[in-house]
C-alpha cells in the first residue's frame, strides 16, 4: 500500500492584517562571471517587514513569521515557494516548502546588516556558491 503525499499550499495572507512595515522586494542577479549584464530572470521576491533603516525587522518577523515569504525564480525551473527564516546566530535564510531535505536553504550573507533599498547589493549563498543580487524593486503591500 502506498501513501500519497499531498502538497500543502501556504495559507493566504491578508495584507490588511499585516503591519505597515511589511514590504515586497525583488532581488535580481547582479553582474558576475557568466552573466556580464546580470540576469533579471534569476531573482527572488520576498515579503518581509523592514525597520526604519530598511533592514529586516526581527521582532516583527517573529510576530508574523508565516507571512514572511519568498519565491525563488529561475528561467528554466518552476518557481520555488518558501519562507524567510531566522537561523541560530542571527542569520537569515530561505527555507523552501517543497519538502526536499537534500536541497539546502539559500542563506543571506550578512542580511541582518543589509539595507533593502532599490540599487543596494546583497549576497546569497546558494548551495555553497556565493552570488550577488541587486535590489530592483521595493513596494508596500
Amino acid at each position: 500500500m502506498s501513501k500519497t503525499r499531498t502538497k500543502t499550499q501556504p495559507k493566504p495572507i491578508l495584507n490588511v492584517s499585516l503591519p505597515p512595515q511589511f514590504r515586497q522586494f525583488r532581488l535580481a542577479l547582479a553582474r558576475e562571471p557568466g552573466h556580464p549584464e546580470g540576469d533579471a530572470e534569476v531573482a527572488y521576491i520576498i515579503v518581509a517587514p523592514l525597520d526604519a533603516e530598511d533592514r529586516i525587522d526581527p521582532k516583527l518577523w517573529r510576530e508574523h513569521r508565516d507571512a514572511c515569504r519568498v519565491v525563488r525564480q529561475r528561467p528554466d525551473q518552476q518557481d520555488k515557494h518558501g519562507h524567510l527564516v531566522h537561523r541560530p546566530g542571527g542569520g537569515w535564510a530561505f527555507h523552501y516548502d517543497d519538502g526536499e531535505i537534500s536541497v539546502p536553504d539559500d542563506v543571506g550573507y550578512h542580511f541582518a546588516d543589509e539595507r533593502f533599498l532599490v540599487g543596494e547589493y546583497v549576497s546569497l549563498n546558494e548551495g555553497g556558491e556565493m552570488h550577488t543580487y541587486r535590489v530592483t524593486a521595493v513596494s508596500y503591500l
